[in-house]
């Protein structure tokens, strides 16, 4: 998942190593990470989460994204900056958006799971989204058919909100209305 690497890279390396690869690739603490190319499982996934969003969202304030676009994590410190590039992304606060990029963080991120992923979105990105406050965090994992959410409590930590597998119906509770059906969902 991550590039073999002696040493950390700074973030102005990793722009050039980004220009000069066609892969997608995700900068953490100085690591960078390749994203992997989407199944057609994923990408039927996405779709359907992206396409539901989408229509809930059209002419409210807040707007989905998918990937691949980036979203760069910042912390108060400015050099501990992190650009990520999560499936789907939904933005409230749009003042951080920019013509190729978002600054800040979303209120919602949604990630698919792949075999070859799976430790990254549920360890690496769980703690950066918490840590940078991402209001809701869900994890959609083909695999075993589950979706697993996570919210963010009044000390700024995740409390696992939901999880489901196969069937039943999953809800957000940052974004009004989301709602999503597990088995029309992993068909």
């Amino acid at each position: 998942m991550s590039l073999p690497s002696e040493r950390k890279v700074s973030l102005e390396e990793f722009y050039i190593l980004r220009e000069e690869s066609d892969q997608l690739l995700e900068y953490i603490d100085g690591v960078v990470y390749i994203a992997t190319s989407p199944s057609t499982v994923h990408q039927r996934i996405s779709g359907r989460l992206h396409a539901q969003l989408f229509q809930l969202l059209e002419g409210k304030e807040c707007e989905v994204f998918h990937a691949p676009f980036d979203i760069q994590l910042s912390s108060a410190n400015m050099e501990d900056k992190k650009i990520v590039i999560p499936d789907l992304s939904v933005i409230c606060e749009k003042d951080g958006l920019k013509a190729d990029k978002y600054i800040g963080a979303p209120t919602m991120v949604i990630e698919i799971t792949s075999p070859s992923n799976q430790s990254h979105d549920l360890v690496t990105k769980l703690n950066l989204y918490m840590q940078n406050g991402v209001k809701e965090y869900w994890i959609v994992n083909p695999l075993l058919n589950s979706v697993q959410i996570y919210t963010l409590d009044q000390a700024g930590n995740y409390q696992q909100k939901d999880v489901a597998k196969d069937t039943g119906i999953v809800k957000s509770s940052v974004v009004e209305g989301f709602r999503v059906d597990l088995e029309g969902l992993f068909q």
